[in-house]
C-alpha cells in the first residue's frame, strides 16, 4: 500500500493512475482464471496419482516458486520458534488440510461441485468470525446473507430430492475444506498480525511447513508411482506453480494495491470458472440446480461481506 501511495505522489497525472488500475484488474482476472481452473487440474491429477501425492506435488511446486521469488528479492524466512509454531498451524489449516480434502473429494464428485463448495468459504468465515472475533458483529444483511448462502448450498446438493445421486463423503470433504480456510485465516489474524515480517516471508515459510507436513504423511498412505504419465504430471505442476505459488503472489499484490475487500471479490468468480471448465473441458454433467444454487450462494456470500456504515 505504501508503494502505491509513493508512486501516486510522484506521478499525480491521471494517465499513470489509470494504467495502475488496469494493471491490477488484469492480475485480478488472471488470479480468478488460475483458481477457477485449479479444480479441473486436481481432477486430472487425481485420475492417475493418489490425492496425497497430488497435494504434495502441488506444495512442492508452489514452494519452489516462492523460494525463487524470495531469493530474487533477498527475503529471509521469519525467525522465532513461536512464529514458526503459529505458521505450522496456519500451514495445516490453509494448505495441507484443504488441499488434501479437495483432492480426496474429487475422487467421487465433479470438479464443478468442488468449485461451488469452495464458494461457501465466506459463509463459514462469517459464522466463525462472529464467535472468534469480537469486532465482527452481526447485521441484518449479513444474517440474511448467511441464510441465503446455505439455502444455495442445499439447492446445489438437491436437498428436495433427498440428495439423490450425490456422494455424501466427497461433498462433505469439499465443504470441510471450505471451512478450513476461514479457520486458518482467523488463526493467522489472531496470532501473526503485526509480527513485522513481510507477507512473502510468512507465506514462503507457511508453504514450506505444509510441504514438510505432507512429506511426512504421504509415504504412510501411498506408495511410489511406478509410472509418471505426462498430462497428470503437468496438471500437478501447474496446480502448484500457478494455482499455489503464482496465485499467492498475485493475491498479496492485489491486496497491497487495492485492499482486501476488493481482492476477496475473486471468490465470486471461482465457481463460475470452475463450472465452465468442468463442463466444457471434462464433459461433466450440469443440472439446473447447480448454476441456480451457485448464484444463490454467491449472493449470500456477498451479503455476509457487507459492513455497517460507521457513524461519527
Amino acid at each position: 500500500m505504501s508503494t502505491v501511495t509513493a508512486t501516486t505522489a510522484r506521478t499525480p497525472a491521471p494517465a499513470p493512475s489509470r494504467r495502475l488500475a488496469l494493471d491490477w484488474r488484469v492480475r485480478f482476472g488472471v488470479l480468478a482464471l488460475i483458481w477457477g481452473f485449479s479444480f479441473l487440474l486436481i481432477k486430472v491429477g487425481t485420475g492417475t496419482y493418489a490425492p496425497f501425492q497430488v497435494t504434495l506435488g502441488r506444495l512442492v511446486f508452489g514452494t519452489a516458486v516462492l523460494a525463487v521469488v524470495m531469493v530474487a528479492k533477498r527475503e529471509r524466512l521469519p525467525r522465532g520458534v513461536r512464529t514458526w509454531g503459529h505458521l505450522a498451524v496456519a500451514a495445516f489449516f490453509l494448505n495441507a488440510l484443504p488441499f488434501s480434502l479437495f483432492a480426496y473429494a474429487e475422487l467421487t464428485i465433479p470438479s464443478t461441485l468442488a468449485g461451488i463448495c469452495n464458494a461457501s468459504s465466506p459463509l463459514w468465515g462469517m459464522v466463525l468470525s462472529l464467535v472468534a472475533l469480537s469486532e465482527d458483529r452481526p447485521t441484518r444483511a449479513r444474517v440474511a446473507g448467511l441464510g441465503l448462502g446455505f439455502l444455495g448450498v442445499l439447492t446445489v446438493l438437491g436437498a428436495w430430492q433427498g440428495f439423490q445421486g450425490l456422494d455424501a463423503t466427497g461433498t462433505a470433504m469439499a465443504l470441510l475444506a471450505s471451512l478450513s480456510y476461514p479457520v486458518g485465516w482467523i488463526y493467522v489474524r489472531r496470532t501473526l498480525a503485526g509480527t513485522g515480517h513481510s507477507h512473502l516471508s510468512l507465506t514462503g515459510a507457511q508453504l514450506l511447513l505444509a510441504t514438510l507436513q505432507l512429506a511426512a504423511v504421504t509415504p504412510l498412505f501411498t506408495s511410489l508411482p511406478t509410472h509418471f504419465p505426462v498430462l497428470p504430471l503437468l496438471a500437478v505442476a501447474a496446480l502448484g506453480a500457478l494455482g499455489t505459488g503464482l496465485a499467492m503472489l498475485l493475491q498479496y499484490g492485489i491486496v497491497a494495491e487495492v485492499g482486501p475487500t476488493t481482492a476477496q471479490m475473486v471468490t465470486y468468480f471461482i465457481p463460475v470458472l470452475a463450472t465452465a471448465a468442468g463442463v466444457a473441458i471434462l464433459g461433466e454433467p450440469l443440472t439446473w440446480s447447480t448454476p441456480i444454487g451457485a448464484i444463490i450462494i454467491l449472493t449470500g456470500a456477498a451479503l455476509t461481506q457487507t459492513h455497517p456504515k460507521r457513524t461519527t
